[in-house]
């Protein structure tokens, strides 16, 4: 994952510590944004996503053509 800091703008990269994140060589700024942390999804809602229209295997392949569609005209 690439990430721009949210202060400055200048590239971040992965670092390896205590704490895991990203640090901003330029200002020190740091974050975990990236490494999704904090978005642990329960059992019950990841099987309900199953039924989900969205992740329709059909709906996600119209997507794609309504883009193309979207592109052209």
């Amino acid at each position: 994952m690439r990430c721009s800091c949210k202060e400055c703008g200048v590239y971040m990269t992965q670092t390896e510590s205590e704490r895991l994140g990203c640090v901003c060589p330029e200002c020190g700024y740091r974050c975990s944004d990236c490494l999704g942390t904090n978005t642990v999804v329960s059992r019950e809602a990841l099987r309900s996503l199953a039924f989900d229209p969205r992740f329709d295997p059909a709906n996600i392949a119209a997507s794609f053509e309504r883009r193309d569609e979207d592109d052209d005209g």
